[in-house]
């Protein structure tokens, strides 16, 4: 029996979400034990968790981007290399990392393969659209956060064969869309009052607005703001009439797959939301750069608008879990002969 370990990014709800799909796919092939790492995830796996690490965690801000301070002082190396060095990462046959840190680096100090089985490895795809400015520095972070020798990425739309349609959970395939004319708002970048003060213009507008900065609703005419709660905010999913939201992956990827109106806006510094930003907008959905007053025709044309991007994600978790399983099960050391490509994205 295989023994796996799959190492999910705890940093935002896209990897967890993504994670509670894959991780029965790959129960199928042998015994899986889980690592998360990371501080700012809202969802919790139901299952058994192995490894528990602080690893490399980005702080939300709350004017559109990462807070470079509050990272820096929760920022740990001591920590994170004494994390890296403890995980047994010898012990496994397959080691599937979705941009975590702790088993990328661990597998690479061990010159064990490590499986990359994430949306950023795919924004740096030599056919996915990218920004027109590079950010050298992000591009940096992408290769070097979370290194895997063979990488698997998703995206918005397949590219190729190492390229897939996003993960859609089961409780959207399986739930019951409608519209209620309002609109979901997911900003974690963004303070509560900013958000206030740009979308209350909007007086016949409702706005369900889901916060990383409160702890209890708050009602303001037109305006409710709810603290983050799974249960809670995919009810509000499901029966919006549109989503503004930064350009994430998961949460912009269960909007495409409802048809739902689609406004987003990129988290500053951080290069593969804009990566992202630059394959919805060669879709057809609307981008802003920033919440502010000279977005507001911006925002009030795609409130008037009745455009929607059509998808078809079909379910295909069993099917990337059987094909990695496949390519990857019987090699788990790192090819000597071929040891410098260890970082490289695409092979």
């Amino acid at each position: 029996m295989l023994k796996i370990l799959y190492a999910v990014q705890g940093t935002g709800n896209g990897h967890v979400t993504r994670a509670i799909e894959l991780i029965p796919c790959f129960k199928k092939h042998g015994e899986v034990d889980v690592l998360i790492s990371g501080i700012q995830s809202e969802i919790e796996l139901p299952f058994k968790v192995t490894y528990r690490f602080k690893g490399l965690s980005f702080i939300f801000g709350k004017k559109g981007g990462v807070d470079i301070w509050k990272t820096y002082q929760k920022m740990n190396t001591v920590n994170l290399l004494k994390e890296i060095k403890q995980l047994p990462v010898k012990k496994y046959d397959l080691i599937i990392s979705d941009f975590e840190p702790v088993s990328s680096w661990a597998c690479a100090k061990a010159k064990l393969n490590c499986i990359g089985l994430s949306n950023q490895a795919a924004t740096l795809h030599p056919l996915a659209p990218k920004p027109k400015k590079t950010d050298l520095i992000g591009k940096l972070v992408l290769l070097k956060y979370a290194p895997c020798n063979y990488q698997y990425g998703f995206h918005f739309k397949a590219l190729d064969q190492q390229v897939f349609t996003p993960i859609i959970r089961k409780e959207i395939r399986e739930s019951k869309v409608v519209n209620d004319g309002h609109y979901t708002v997911y900003l974690p970048s963004y303070d509560n009052e900013r958000i206030l003060k740009h979308l209350s213009v909007f007086k016949d507008v409702k706005w369900q607005v889901f916060s990383k900065h409160t702890t209890k609703k708050i009602k303001k005419k037109n305006i409710t703001i709810f603290p983050i709660e799974n249960k809670l905010f995919l009810k509000s999913l499901l029966s919006c009439e549109g989503v503004l939201c930064n350009a994430g992956f998961g949460t912009t990827s269960e909007a495409l797959f409802l048809n739902k109106k689609l406004l987003v806006i990129p988290m500053k510094k951080q290069y593969e939301q804009y990566c992202n930003a630059a394959m919805l907008k060669s879709m057809g959905v609307p981008v802003m750069k920033k919440l502010n007053a000279e977005n507001s025709a911006n925002i009030k044309e795609w409130i008037q608008s009745e455009h929607r991007v059509k998808v078809d994600y079909k379910d295909n978790a069993q099917e990337i879990a059987d094909l990695i399983v496949k390519n990857h099960a019987a090699s788990k050391y790192v090819n000597t002969n071929h040891e410098s490509q260890h970082y490289s994205i695409f092979q």
